[in-house]
């Protein structure tokens, strides 16, 4: 059978996306078909002026986000896997994600827990954005300090699995002294979400996740040269503990302004590497990161419009939906042990 041209597999992702985001745009509550909705795009007459606000001002920003965020989860889960060697890594293992859940758990259950008035009442979404943002820079900078003790990857990936784990304990010992309606607010943004986000915060995202990116760009041959370790990286004239440094801004960068604005998300890291390399048969990473970032921003937006339970008013948790869909990905991996062939 003739292997499909890598360029033509790209443009059948590209069409998906653009399939995926009108897709989820349209279903929710209110159906609205894709056929008005590029009507009312290009001549301005949507019918009703509900649609409008619907449209302009609720779905439209919630796509996006949610193509940010799948491109810039699953570009970091490829360069993960990649730099550590590790088809099991993902945004959440140098505690990054978690860092940002720690600066939101603070700002929720740290008045509630230790009696204080002070983190009371409705709190704003640029304060959690905010929270998650310092929380993650701040374990960033701690995983930082530890690559610059630390040479050797796997114990670096180690030492971010660590601080994952102090960082989750802390936010439990927060939980469970924290109040009832304080819990409540943090286990809701604990199961993630794309909506919500007015557009000045979504240009915001969309800032950062292209700045991630450029450490990405940059580094393109480097990740190839990676694939066979750091001894042959070396030999080819590839700085590993430079690779090293992009990839902890860049994953910094992407995961932790993600986790920030959207809560926690699972398995998009991990699974869509995966789903690119089976697709495109490739380890070359000029093919993989595009195709890695067009799978993932396409699957986000199916997951979002499957947990809209069109119809109804009605959402799932994006958190539950990624890990109903990605958990199965990954078993099936395990099971027919592509892991081996990848890596």
């Amino acid at each position: 059978m003739k292997k499909s041209s890598p360029i033509l597999l790209l443009s059948a992702a590209l069409i998906l996306l653009l399939f995926s985001f009108l897709l989820n745009v349209s279903l929710g509550s209110v159906t609205i078909s894709p056929g008005d909705i590029l009507s009312g795009i290009f001549t301005g007459d949507w019918t009703k002026a509900s649609r409008e606000q619907i449209i302009l001002n609720y779905r439209f920003p919630k796509a996006l986000v949610a193509i940010l965020a799948g491109i810039g989860l699953s570009i970091s889960g490829l360069q993960m896997q990649t730099f550590f060697r590790n088809p099991l890594a993902g945004p959440f293992v140098l505690g990054i994600s978690s860092g940002a859940g720690l600066g939101v758990a603070i700002l929720m259950l740290a008045g509630s827990a230790f009696g204080l008035a002070t983190f009371g009442g409705a709190i704003n979404p640029w304060a959690i954005a905010i929270a998650g943002t310092l929380g993650a820079s701040l374990v960033l900078l701690t995983v930082s300090l530890a690559a610059w003790k630390v040479k050797d990857s796997m114990t670096l990936l180690i030492v971010g699995l660590m601080f994952g784990s102090a960082v989750s304990a802390i936010i439990s010992v927060l939980s469970y002294f924290s109040g009832a309606e304080a819990l409540k607010l943090f286990t809701i943004w604990s199961m993630g979400s794309l909506g919500g986000l007015v557009w000045d915060q979504v240009w915001v995202l969309g800032l950062v996740i292209t700045i991630g990116i450029i450490p990405v760009i940059a580094s393109v041959k480097s990740y190839n040269g990676m694939l066979l370790g750091e001894s042959y990286a070396k030999s080819m004239g590839i700085n590993p503990d430079r690779l090293r440094w992009l990839m902890i801004l860049s994953t910094g960068l992407l995961a932790g302004s993600i986790t920030a604005f959207c809560g926690p998300i699972a398995f998009i890291g991990i699974a869509v590497p995966h789903l690119a390399r089976m697709v495109w048969k490739t380890s070359d990473h000029r093919i993989l990161f595009p195709a890695t970032a067009l799978i993932g921003a396409s699957l986000l937006l199916l997951c979002d419009a499957v947990g809209q339970l069109p119809g109804s008013a009605q959402t799932l948790p994006i958190n539950a939906v990624t890990s109903l869909v990605g958990a199965p990905i990954v078993i099936s991996l395990v099971l027919r042990k592509n892991f081996s062939k990848e890596f």
